[in-house]
């Protein structure tokens, strides 16, 4: 079997890196000016470093790091190599870029601005960074692992990962820093995820594809094999040459949409893509 990943992310290796440095920067920017000076619990390990700081005065750099460095055993663990592959380099480079970063707050000043103001501001350059990195193929590590795992192993989807995993960070913030840092982090929350997805990915946690293609039996061995998805062959007929066609459907994550799309093109390039967004998902393997 063609290993159909690998091809096209050699293909567009270095436009890939370049999104990851650029999202990753973007995304510690927006943690060290807006989300960790209004102590923002918003999920992650970003959030955990906010807690770890209050209760043990530890640097969140430092938190982020290790922290990051002890999932990705357990995504070796737990996950494979191939999965844990794609988190290495951006679990390595949000602690190095929110450490170089961290005195940005002494070079760009927002004191006496409305914290609502700066609320939005950080869920809106946090939601464009992320939305760089998924759309390279990569994640920044963290949590993302745990929603992984998570989604494995409860049968659930990423979506619903993500809720359980970053709902309950949430909630330990807002214990710590009260229910006004709460209503805060979760207006932060819904500005990151309005941005990542409906300006770069979509408007939904799924999307739902239906592909025409002459190369039936390669888009499936890579569906199958490579992405770890099912797909579904409907027979369908042409209604004006009256042709027999089969149809492929399938449902992926959001943040493997270009991921996705990229692999099925590289495959046949003249197959017909048809991609909708799909808010709910229930039932099936």
């Amino acid at each position: 079997m063609q290993d159909i990943l690998k091809k096209v992310y050699r293909r567009h290796k270095i436009s890939r890196y370049i999104e990851l440095i650029i999202g990753t920067l973007i995304i510690s920017l927006s943690f060290n000016l807006f989300i960790l000076p209004n102590n923002l619990v918003i999920g992650g390990v970003g959030g955990l470093s906010i807690i770890a700081r209050l209760l043990f005065n530890i640097e969140p750099a430092i938190f982020i790091f290790i922290a990051s460095l002890i999932l990705l055993v357990i995504s070796f663990i737990f996950l494979g190599k191939e999965k844990t592959k794609a988190s290495i380099i951006g679990s390595l480079l949000f602690p190095l870029f929110v450490k170089l970063t961290s005195n940005i707050g002494t070079i760009i000043s927002f004191e006496g601005s409305e914290t609502i103001l700066l609320v939005l501001f950080g869920g809106v350059f946090y939601g464009l960074g992320a939305g760089l990195v998924f759309k390279a193929g990569f994640t920044t590590g963290g949590t993302d692992i745990l929603n992984q795992i998570v989604s494995k192993y409860l049968k659930v989807s990423i979506g619903n990962a993500m809720i359980i995993v970053d709902g309950i960070i949430v909630v330990w913030g807002a214990f710590f820093f009260g229910g006004l840092k709460f209503m805060y982090s979760i207006i932060v929350l819904y500005m990151i995820s309005t941005l990542t997805d409906k300006v770069l990915l979509g408007i939904s946690n799924s999307k739902a594809f239906y592909i025409i293609t002459s190369k039936k039996e390669e888009v499936c061995d890579f569906v199958i094999n490579e992405l770890k998805h099912s797909i579904t062959t409907i027979n369908a007929k042409g209604a004006a040459s009256g042709k027999s066609k089969n149809v492929l459907f399938a449902v992926v994550p959001t943040k493997e949409y270009f991921k996705f799309k990229t692999g099925i093109k590289e495959i046949d390039s003249d197959a017909f893509i048809t991609v909708v967004d799909a808010y709910e998902v229930m039932g099936g393997e």
